[in-house]
């Protein structure tokens, strides 16, 4: 590709660092670098897509609100993008800082204004939309941030498409993670993937740190010498080109809580009442830049935390 002056400035100037898109998910000081990759991980239900619209509400936000304005591209391989979530958790984030007739319309169109949605249905999709996507970022020195929920989407479809050879297998998404290495160092961009648990347990056990070995393959069944679901349902095994890219690893599980006893009139004879609340947990485990544990809650207002508490 013959690059342009405009495109050789865009690439060779500072993007603007997201070390400090979200202070509560990392370590101290250890928030993504540029050139850095973020893999949020774990089972469906676990607030995975909640904190993406977390992060990707403080960059498009002004800064009035709090927010970044930045632009973003968020390719969703899941089809799971809710735009309606998306407006309702930007509407109310600006009502905070919003006259009291509430922010207008025209606020919230210049926040999504700095969104590029993509989809993609198979890896050579998102092969081929990487390869778009360089021109942009070339082009756009305001573009710090790419989203991709899910990077394990098409997993089981590479396999099949694979058939018995394991290289097969990885091969699409092998050179998915090379083309992303490549716009990551060349454009310093930071990236934020979800990526699906193949296993279901709900106690998981998060890992201490990023790996970078390749897993067994997750479709074996266990045998009784192997170790149990809930030891290993957190170990990596998206190809070994991906976990090398990976600095940071969020992973995330839910657990019913009941955060305190209720009594009404009407059941005080029946003694007391316990309500139940969801709470979500996420782990970091930070390359070189030790670990921290979270909990939140999920409302209108999208994720909010309630509890910190941090590991050496």
């Amino acid at each position: 590709m013959t690059e342009t002056g405009a495109q050789l400035f865009a690439r060779l100037e500072a993007r603007r660092s997201l070390k400090d898109i979200e202070p509560r998910l990392f370590p101290d000081n250890g928030g993504p670098e540029n050139g850095e990759v973020v893999e949020i991980f774990g089972p469906e239900g676990t607030g995975k897509t909640e904190l993406l619209y977390l992060l990707l509400s403080r960059c498009i936000l002004p800064l009035s609100a709090g927010g970044l304005e930045l632009s973003v591209i968020f390719v969703d391989a899941d089809f799971s993008l809710d735009l309606f979530r998306l407006v309702s958790i930007l509407d109310n984030r600006l009502h905070t800082t919003a006259p009291s007739g509430g922010p207008d319309e025209a606020l919230l169109r210049s926040c999504l204004s700095r969104l590029l949605v993509l989809h993609c249905s198979s890896s050579s999709q998102l092969l081929l939309t990487l390869h778009f996507l360089e021109t942009s970022f070339a082009s756009r020195p305001d573009q710090s941030l790419l989203l991709i929920d899910s990077i394990s989407a098409f997993y089981w479809l590479d396999r099949a498409e694979g058939r018995t050879s394991y290289s097969k297998q990885e091969e699409k998404l092998n050179k998915c993670s090379e083309l992303l290495g490549r716009l990551l160092r060349d454009y310093k961009i930071t990236v934020f993937a979800t990526c699906h648990s193949i296993r279901q347990n709900s106690s998981p056990v998060p890992s201490s740190a990023p790996s970078h070995s390749s897993a067994p393959s997750p479709s074996s069944a266990p045998s009784s010498s192997a170790p149990s679901p809930s030891l290993d349902q957190d170990k990596p095994y998206l190809c070994r080109a991906w976990q090398k890219l990976v600095s940071h690893r969020l992973t995330c599980s839910k657990s019913e809580i009941v955060p305190k006893m209720a009594t009404t009139t009407a059941s005080s004879l029946m003694g007391p009442k316990r309500r139940r609340a969801t709470q979500f947990t996420v782990h970091c485990s930070s390359r070189n830049k030790g670990s921290r544990i979270n909990h939140f809650t999920v409302t209108d207002r999208g994720v909010e935390f309630i509890t910190e508490l941090n590991q050496d």
